[in-house]
């Protein structure tokens, strides 16, 4: 869902818990990993005299090997990756309640007959620019460039539609967004005092990929109508006087996941001229802006003119997930000890070819080819996907001012935002917005939403929901809105 791709519906369902029981207490005097009566340092059944008759009798099997969880690393223990799965439990328990949750693009805009298409036009495009058969082979069949193959094409795409003028040498092809955030929080996060600081609440893809790095988080709290600039200057002096070194803000400036919330122009001028003036980076993730309708603002990179946006981008709203694309914008340069000056996006792909080693040639082929076939412009090729999504999102807050009117919200306490686009609005609630309400609501009333809890790094929104409207059709939304309704008004009874 970048603000990039996790979806928390296609979390991995858990494994079954094992039971381990005594397997874990070795028998008295044996070796860990041993069976029970062998003679350490002997082959089980190589016991003195008894070869005659234990030749052809099967080998006892060998003590399966037991990990102990506290051993591994602390990120799997993280309550952010159990959450993700209690989710996708409860909506495989209850497959017939209607979900809110997912954050995931509209399956009704694919057609199977567009993958061959797209890989087809990029094959004519390579055999154009003067490819033999064999480099057109080379393309699709071999491993690639680990910087990715098709930055060209990228950065005719960012130029024409998002006003970005960049050197593709200064573009990575990332897996998704998703590791686009790990190989950037790797290269800039190296020292015991460096810090990044997140918007609360946040997407957790990025502080998720912080706790598998060991990355330290701090929140800047969103105020109602999204992140203020004071507050992250206020975020970044208390932690200079902590003795920590604030080396990034990571923001989704554009409809944010899970807010909702868009910044305004002059906030997005201001936030540039803080980064400047305390010499940080910004982190820009832009999943939601093509799929919304109406003139986006320009992005935080198309106005920076220091070098002080890293962007991430991913193509899983804008085209398809199953492709796992996206990229990076990374044209800062960066100084080695004898003078010598590279590119960021350098050192990303240094740290890319020891984890992917390359993203998959036929995904930047799709990908490359439905940019082809729009001219670069995914506004226009999106043009009728934006204006679904809004649509679905008008019928969402339609939905829920019917089933829950104005003087009714007021007797509740009850209130919601209203997002021009993207996927996601942000609804508060008189109770607690926790496991247990969440799956009271999808068992009693059949309907499913995702706890705003999940999406703090450190504690809050616990009376708050998210809902996704991207995903379910104008029937499904009438009947989830006052399904929810009903839920709201049980629910906030129960707790009184």
């Amino acid at each position: 869902m970048s603000g990039g791709d996790i979806d928390i519906q296609q979390a991995g369902a858990r494994a079954l818990d094992g039971a381990p029981g005594d397997a874990l207490d070795n028998a008295a005097g044996t070796a860990p990993g041993s069976v029970p009566g062998s003679v350490p340092g002997r082959a089980s059944g190589d016991v003195p005299g008894a070869a005659s008759a234990d030749r052809g009798k099967p080998e006892p099997a060998a003590a399966a090997a037991v990990l102990r969880k506290e051993e591994l690393h602390a990120s799997v223990s993280s309550p952010l990756l159990d959450t993700m799965n209690f989710l996708n439990e409860i909506t495989l328990r209850y497959p017939e309640a209607i979900s809110f949750a997912p954050g995931r693009p509209y399956d009704g805009f694919f057609d199977n007959e567009q993958i061959f298409t797209h890989i087809r036009r990029f094959l004519d495009h390579l055999a154009a620019q003067g490819g033999t058969p064999q480099d057109v082979r080379t393309a699709v069949f071999q491993y690639g460039p680990t910087a990715g193959q098709i930055r060209d094409v990228l950065a005719d795409s960012l130029r024409v539609d998002e006003g970005i003028d960049v050197p593709p040498e200064s573009l990575v092809v990332t897996v998704g967004a998703q590791e686009g955030m790990l190989l950037v929080l790797r290269a800039l996060l190296g020292g015991p005092d460096d810090v990044l600081l997140v918007s609360s609440p946040c997407y957790v893809g990025i502080t998720g990929a912080a706790r598998v790095l060991d990355v330290a988080v701090t929140a800047v709290e969103e105020r109602e109508d999204g992140v203020s600039c004071d507050d992250v200057e206020a975020v970044i002096l208390a932690e200079r006087a902590r003795g920590r070194r604030p080396r990034a803000f990571y923001v989704v400036p554009d409809h944010a996941n899970p807010s909702g919330n868009t910044m305004d122009v002059k906030s997005r001028h201001a936030l540039l001229d803080l980064a400047a003036r305390h010499d940080i980076l910004i982190l820009e993730d832009t999943p939601y802006r093509l799929v919304s309708p109406g003139t986006p603002l320009p992005t935080l990179k198309a106005l920076d003119r220091e070098k002080r946006v890293v962007h991430l981008g991913s193509f899983s709203k804008t085209l398809f997930p199953g492709a796992r694309v996206g990229f990076v914008i990374a044209d800062q340069p960066v100084a080695d000890a004898d003078g010598r000056v590279g590119l960021l996006a350098d050192e990303l792909a240094k740290i890319k070819s020891m984890v992917t080693v390359n993203t998959s040639s036929l995904s930047q082929a799709a990908v490359a080819g439905a940019l082809l076939a729009s001219d670069g412009r995914l506004s226009v090729l999106n043009a009728e996907a934006a204006e679904y999504y809004g649509r679905a999102m008008r019928a969402v807050l339609a939905g829920l001012d019917r089933s829950i009117p104005a003087d009714r919200r007021a007797a509740l306490g009850v209130r919601w935002n209203r997002p021009t686009g993207g996927f996601f609005l942000r609804m508060q609630v008189p109770f607690r917005a926790d496991n247990a309400a969440l799956a009271r609501s999808a068992q009693d009333f059949g309907v499913i939403w995702t706890p705003m809890s999940y999406f703090y790094p450190q504690g809050g929104g616990e009376h708050a929901i998210r809902l996704s409207t991207s995903y379910l059709t104008t029937a499904e939304i009438e009947e989830g809105t006052a399904r929810l309704a009903r839920f709201i008004e049980a629910q906030s009874a129960a707790s009184r």
